[in-house]
């Protein structure tokens, strides 16, 4: 409904789309498992529908965790409303309807935030091998998740929670955590680590443009619908008495925004580690709101009013025409900036939502003129174009 009906499917989806034909234990620009889910789009007819079903699933179970948090910290009905709200009135509402592995990414952070709460509350080392699992899943979703765990070892260390380290468990989960990774890993040492050739190429021409202000700045843009809940999630955990033992939480969000911000990371990189904070904010807005009908109210109105007035710049609801139109909106909050550190007429995610089936069709139509298709080669200048040819092509042999 949020989305413009003359946008199709984005340059990165039918690249994660077309790995459903090439199954693997890794890729060179990411791990394996969003090719597993690939495959189960595949065999559910490849459709539209079954394209966004996954991210959307992803987004819902990210916040079934929150309100699996906000259970841990007794908050009640109020605050599983709020971080619901919070959580949709926010740029997680655009991350979750593009198939990418970022949606993913966000569900394994918040889940790895829950069961290490759980782990670190009632000591019992089944939460640490939930944990490991879904590391692991993360690791195979995302390397991203490697930043986690180094923002999370020097705020479990200066904390009481380094008690965890004399516990057998946490080296048994690690194992069964390898276990799991093992695939991938040996496939990277196979093909001698192409993934340090990617970032190597990533940093040379995208990073390079990222500046770090923006990188905070996009920090607070991401949730500027949701702020109020997301201060109360920082400052009562840094405050709030209820929530002292939980502090390693906000020094983990600290060390990982320190580490992201030094090796120039984008700003989208760091969305995992806000679900959690929202659901502490909400839990706090939750007591003192109670019985204050009016600030909840506010709070409410607020929130999702102003998600509304910003739709605009939050989901691609503007058609390209429009959003030419209304350039200088766009250009105010820095979205008219792409990868190249150039400015252009549209954000770069909606440009590289358009065009891709024209494109194959006059493949096709060049295609069905040659008369011997066997000595055909038909070459792609990039991922997008390879895996919208395949994707709309009616010739389904993958032949890109």
């Amino acid at each position: 409904m949020l989305v413009n009906s003359v946008y199709e499917l984005h340059r990165d989806e039918y690249l994660h789309l077309d790995q459903a034909n090439h199954l693997a234990a890794g890729f060179t620009s990411v791990p394996p498992l969003t090719s597993l889910f690939s495959w189960l789009i595949k065999a559910l007819g490849n459709g539209f529908f079954f394209v966004k079903l996954f991210p959307a699933l992803f987004g819902a179970f990210t916040i079934v965790f929150c309100w699996k948090i906000v259970d841990f910290l007794k908050g009640g009905l109020l605050a599983k409303c709020l971080v619901a709200v919070a959580c949709l009135c926010s740029s997680f509402l655009r991350l979750n309807t593009l198939y990418q592995p970022n949606s993913f990414d966000v569900l394994a952070w918040t889940a790895i935030f829950y069961y290490l709460l759980k782990y670190f509350d009632k000591n019992e080392a089944r939460y640490l091998y939930y944990f490991a699992f879904f590391t692991a899943l993360g690791f195979l979703n995302k390397y991203n998740i490697l930043f986690l765990l180094i923002g999370l070892l020097p705020a479990i260390l200066i904390t009481s929670k380094r008690k965890i380290f004399t516990d057998k468990h946490l080296y048994f989960a690690i194992l069964f955590a390898l276990l799991i990774i093992s695939p991938n890993v040996i496939w990277q040492i196979n093909h001698h680590f192409p993934v340090l050739k990617h970032m190597k190429i990533l940093q040379e021409t995208q990073l390079v443009h990222v500046n770090r202000i923006d990188f905070f700045i996009g920090q607070i843009l991401f949730f500027i619908n949701s702020i109020f809940i997301l201060l109360a999630g920082i400052g009562s955990l840094i405050f709030y008495k209820d929530f002292q033992k939980h502090r390693w939480v906000i020094l983990t969000y600290l060390f990982t925004i320190i580490v992201f911000s030094y090796f120039k990371a984008k700003d989208y990189y760091a969305l995992g580690l806000y679900p959690v904070l929202l659901a502490f904010g909400a839990v706090y807005s939750g007591r003192f709101l109670s019985k204050r009908y009016t600030l909840t109210i506010l709070l409410f109105a607020f929130t999702i009013g102003s998600f509304i007035y910003l739709m605009p710049l939050i989901m691609p609801v503007y058609s390209p025409d429009q959003i030419v139109a209304h350039h200088k909106r766009f250009e105010r909050v820095g979205m008219l900036s792409w990868e190249d550190g150039k400015n252009h007429q549209l954000p770069q995610d909606y440009a590289d939502m358009q065009g891709w089936k024209e494109m194959a069709k006059l493949t096709d139509m060049a295609y069905q003129r040659v008369k011997d298709k066997s000595a055909v080669l038909v070459r792609a200048d990039n991922y997008g174009q390879a895996g919208a040819v395949n994707y709309y092509s009616k010739y389904k042999s993958g032949f890109v």
